[in-house]
């Protein structure tokens, strides 16, 4: 069996564009006053058709759109898409399709079509439950708006998932705890946190150089928010399955689960990644960042892709550690092995075995709760 089979194949379709960009965000999106849709629509089409010949016959698991904010794309665009993703591979019976959006784009009516398009699953961009943060974070929207977003796609789609941001300036454990209290009772199903960060090259990035952003948490009041969420969400039936990732069994993101066990996915649009296994060899994807080099090249070369990297085994091994250690789950040390043909370093593992970090469970290695907090350096120590 090819190794990607245990984690499945996905899409990705990234869609770089927002109404504006928040201050905290280092992701490739970028505000354009004009969009032709259809000329990206012609885009999206041929690309599926060329990484869809290459992987003729394979069943799609997941399909994700990505962003930027996709739903601010045409529901004609998103249905064409749809249309051709099903013209070119086998889909899963159970596909998952995965949609990202800010609620200050949501429209019932535009949700309704999405949803008739085929799409079956929404992440939201909520990223506060607080006025003043929001506002601090550059977002769009009010709390009013966010709560009512949520209903909306409620109505609309069977899975909805939202993001929130925690270490925000000026926030303490106790307000992390309300908010985290007031999210769950949205009647949601699955919800991602993440630590704010900042990083160079955005406008937090400036602000915090020049001596700005006062009053951001310390490393240890983040660890303990961390900490804290894991046990307030366990407690209300929505355990951590991954470091950032929280949901209810059976609810968890199909896609982000081929990334995280180390799947097959195809990346199209502008800064889109991809892994793919074709004759024998797994390949890194890459695409051009410039939303205009992209569609130009697209257009002009036939492809989007700039050159592909064969990723040998250790590599691969490499690359599946750092992305199961994520999981819950943990790490099949035999496919670890398979990869790279060696085991597991045990002295490491045993190391961090008695400091509480990781622990064994059958032919898995997996991070407790505290190392999950700390994983970049139980990754340094279990990969030399």
């Amino acid at each position: 069996m090819e190794d990607w089979r245990h984690g499945g194949f996905g899409l990705y379709l990234h869609w770089p564009f927002c109404a504006s960009k928040c201050p905290y965000c280092d992701f490739n999106s970028h505000v354009a006053a004009d969009i032709d849709q259809t000329r990206w629509a012609h885009a999206y089409l041929a690309e599926i058709e060329r990484v869809s010949a290459e992987t003729s016959g394979r069943v799609l698991n997941t399909v994700f759109f990505g962003g930027g904010t996709p739903s601010l794309m045409d529901p004609g665009l998103v249905a064409a898409i749809l249309g051709k993703v099903r013209a070119s591979w086998p889909l899963a019976n159970d596909i998952e399709i995965t949609l990202e959006a800010n609620p200050s784009s949501v429209e019932a009516g535009r949700f309704r079509a999405y949803a008739e398009a085929g799409v079956n699953r929404v992440s939201m961009g909520i990223q506060a439950l607080n006025e003043a943060d929001l506002k601090r974070l550059g977002r769009l929207h009010s709390v009013a708006e966010a709560r009512a977003a949520f209903d909306v796609a409620r109505d609309a789609f069977a899975r909805v998932s939202f993001d929130l941001i925690y270490a925000r300036q000026g926030q303490n454990l106790a307000s992390w705890r309300e908010e985290l209290q007031n999210a769950a009772a949205m009647a949601v199903d699955h919800i991602s946190l993440y630590q704010l960060t900042i990083e160079d090259g955005t406008a937090f990035g400036a602000r915090h150089a020049a001596g700005g952003l006062r009053g951001l948490p310390d490393e240890d009041l983040a660890a303990d928010m961390y900490l804290e969420t894991q046990d307030i969400l366990s407690d209300l039936g929505m355990p951590a399955y991954e470091i950032s990732n929280h949901a209810r069994v059976g609810c968890e993101s199909r896609h982000n689960l081929i990334y995280w066990r180390y799947g097959d996915y195809a990346g199209i649009g502008p800064g889109a990644h991809g892994r793919l296994t074709l004759g024998g060899q797994r390949w890194a994807t890459e695409t051009p960042l410039s939303p205009t080099m992209w569609l130009e090249q697209v257009e002009r070369a036939g492809h989007g892709e700039t050159a592909r990297q064969v990723v040998p085994p250790p590599d691969q091994a490499g690359e599946y550690l750092m992305m199961s250690l994520r999981l819950t789950e943990g790490t099949d040390t035999g496919r670890f092995r398979m990869l790279s043909g060696r085991e597991l370093d045990s002295g490491a593992v045993e190391k961090l075995s008695g400091l509480g970090m990781v622990e064994r469970v059958g032919n898995r290695i997996r991070a407790t709760t505290s190392g999950r907090a700390v994983l970049n350096a139980l990754i340094r120590e279990l990969l030399p």
